[in-house]
C-alpha cells in the first residue's frame, strides 16, 4: 500500500508567482529598456555623446552589481564589450584595460595564495598560530582572531576564511556545541570572520579592493601607493579595530565554558597529519618572502605586477605546483570583474562623463572637503554590507577621483578611505565571503550580532576619519 502524499496548494496570486519566478528577467528587461530609452535621448548640455553613453553604461553596471542579477564578473565583461558598440571607445582602447598592471598583480597574488593552500602550508601556519591557547577559552578566541588577521595580511581574506572554517568547526564539534546553543560557539566563528575583515585591509594582499582602488588612482592621475606605504597608513586603523572587535566580542558574547583543552588535542592530531615540512612548502615560503621584499623595495621601480608574476614563474621553475591544481583555487571571475571595473572607470574619465556628473549633481550639494570625505566614508562602509566590496570600489572610485581636484583633496586619501572602508563589513552574509562563511556555520543569527556590528561600523568610521585627519598628513597626504 503506497503512503499517502500531501498536496499543498499555493493560493498566492498568479501575478505574484510569475514575478517571483521571473523577477530577474523582468529586471533585466526593464534595465535594457531603460538603457535603450536613455540612449535614444540627446546628451545633456555639456556632455558629449560618448560621455552620455558611458554614463548610461555606468548606471546599468551599477544596478547589475548591486542586485547581482548576473555574476559580477559577467557585468565586468559587459563594461568592456559594450564600449565599442556604444561608441565610447575603440575596441583596442576598451580591451587594453584588461592589460592594466593591477589585473596582473591580483592574478599573481591569487596564484601565490592558491599555492599556499594547495600545498597545505596555509594550514600549517594556521596551526602554528593557534597552538598555545592552552585551556583558557579567551586565549583560544584571541588566537583564532589573530591567526585570521595575520593570514589575511598574506592572502585574500576569503581564502583565509575558507581555510580556517573547517578548523574552527572542528573545535566547535570537539567542544560538543549545538548550533545556536552556546555563546562560545558564536565567539569562535565571529572571531574568525572579524579577524579576516580587519587583517584584510592591512596590506594589498588581503583582497582585491585596495589594488583595484590604486588601479583607478593610476588611471586618473600620475600618483600611486606602494605596498609598504599602504600598510603604514592603514596599520594603526587595523590595530585599533582588532582590539575593539575583540573587546566587543567578549562583551556581547560572554565565555560560557571553563576549558578548551580538547582543542589542543585536535590541533596536535592535525599537525601530525601534515607530517614534516615538504620541499614544496619550503620553496613557497622563500618565494613569498622574496616577493614581499620585492614589493616593498622595488614595487615602485619595476612595478608590483612584475614582482608578482616573477614570483609565480619561480613556483613553476622549481616545479612545486601544477597549473591544473591552481585552476581550482584561483578566482578567475574576480580578475574579470577588476578588468571591467577599471575599464569602465577609465571610460568615464576619458569621455568627461565623471567630471560632468560631479559638476552637476555632487558639487552643488556637498560644499566642503570635510563633508565630502565623511559622505564618501559613510557610503563606502554602508554599501559594503549590501553588495560586494569590490563593486563598491568600482562604483565610488571614479566619482571620488573626479571630485578630488575640485576640493583640493589628495586623491590618495580617497583611495585609502574607500579602498579600506569598503572592506570593513561585519554583519550581512552578502557583504564579504568571510562573513558569509562564518554565518553558514549556523552558530549565530543575524539579530544576535546586529548591535555589536553597528558599533564596529561607527568606530571604524571614526578610526578612518581620525587617521585621515592626524595620521595620513604625516606621510604628506592631506585630506581635510
Amino acid at each position: 500500500m503506497k503512503p499517502e502524499t500531501t498536496v499543498i496548494v499555493d493560493r498566492r496570486p498568479l501575478w505574484l508567482l510569475l514575478f517571483l519566478r521571473g523577477h530577474r528577467y523582468f529586471l533585466l528587461a526593464g534595465l535594457a529598456g531603460l538603457g535603450l530609452w536613455l540612449g535614444s535621448m540627446q546628451p545633456p548640455v555639456g556632455l558629449s555623446l560618448p560621455g552620455w553613453h558611458a554614463l548610461i553604461l555606468f548606471i546599468v553596471c551599477v544596478v547589475l552589481w548591486v542586485f547581482q542579477v548576473i555574476p559580477l564578473a559577467i557585468t565586468g565583461l559587459l563594461a568592456i564589450a559594450a564600449q565599442p558598440l556604444l561608441g565610447i571607445a575603440s575596441y583596442q582602447e576598451a580591451y587594453a584595460t584588461f592589460g592594466h598592471p593591477t589585473v596582473f598583480f591580483l592574478l599573481g597574488v591569487f596564484i601565490l595564495a592558491a599555492a599556499f593552500m594547495r600545498t597545505g602550508l596555509s594550514t600549517r601556519l594556521a596551526i602554528a598560530l593557534l597552538r598555545g591557547a592552552g585551556r583558557n577559552p579567551r586565549h583560544l578566541v584571541f588566537r583564532i582572531m589573530l591567526s585570521s588577521a595575520v593570514l589575511s595580511c598574506l592572502m585574500s581574506e576569503h581564502a583565509v576564511a575558507a581555510m580556517m572554517f573547517p578548523i574552527v568547526l572542528e573545535f566547535a564539534r570537539a567542544l560538543t556545541f549545538i548550533p545556536h546553543g552556546g555563546s562560545y560557539g558564536r565567539l569562535l566563528f565571529l572571531a574568525m570572520a572579524w579577524g579576516c575583515v580587519v587583517g584584510g585591509i592591512t596590506t594589498l594582499l588581503g583582497g582585491g579592493r585596495a589594488p583595484l582602488a590604486i588601479g583607478f588612482l593610476e588611471e586618473f592621475s600620475e600618483q600611486s601607493l606602494g605596498f609598504l606605504e599602504w600598510t603604514a597608513l592603514i596599520l594603526p586603523v587595523a590595530f585599533v579595530m582588532f582590539g575593539v572587535a575583540y573587546y566587543l566580542l567578549l562583551k556581547f558574547f560572554p565565555v560560557d565554558v571553563e576549558s578548551v583543552e580538547v582543542v589542543d588535542q585536535a590541533l596536535q592530531k592535525k599537525k601530525e597529519g601534515l607530517g614534516k615540512v615538504r620541499f614544496s612548502e619550503q620553496v613557497i615560503s622563500v618565494v613569498f618572502l622574496v616577493a614581499i621584499i620585492g614589493w616593498m623595495a622595488f614595487g615602485r621601480q619595476v612595478g608590483m605586477a612584475s614582482v608578482a608574476i616573477l614570483a609565480v614563474i619561480a613556483l613553476f621553475v622549481f616545479n612545486v605546483v601544477r597549473w591544473v591544481d591552481l585552476e581550482k583555487y584561483v578566482n578567475w571571475g574576480i580578475i574579470l570583474l577588476y578588468g571591467g571595473a577599471i575599464g569602465l572607470g577609465t571610460a568615464l574619465h576619458r569621455t568627461g562623463a565623471g567630471d560632468w556628473l560631479v559638476q552637476h549633481y555632487i558639487l552643488p550639494s556637498v560644499t566642503t572637503p570635510w563633508a565630502l570625505v565623511v559622505v564618501l566614508a559613510v557610503v563606502s562602509v554602508v554599501m559594503t554590507e549590501a553588495i560586494s566590496n569590490s563593486a563598491v570600489v568600482a562604483v565610488l572610485m571614479p566619482i571620488a577621483l573626479s571630485l578630488a581636484p575640485q576640493y583640493g583633496i589628495d586623491p590618495r586619501g580617497l583611495v585609502l578611505l574607500i579602498g579600506a572602508g569598503s572592506g570593513l563589513a561585519y554583519a550581512l552574509p552578502m557583504s564579504t565571503p568571510a562573513v558569509a562563511i562564518a554565518f553558514s556555520s549556523g552558530y549565530y543569527r543575524l539579530r544576535e550580532i546586529a548591535l555589536p556590528a553597528l558599533l564596529l561600523h561607527l568606530i571604524s568610521l571614526g578610526c578612518m576619519l581620525a587617521a585621515a585627519k592626524w595620521w595620513w598628513p604625516l606621510f604628506g597626504i592631506e585630506v581635510f
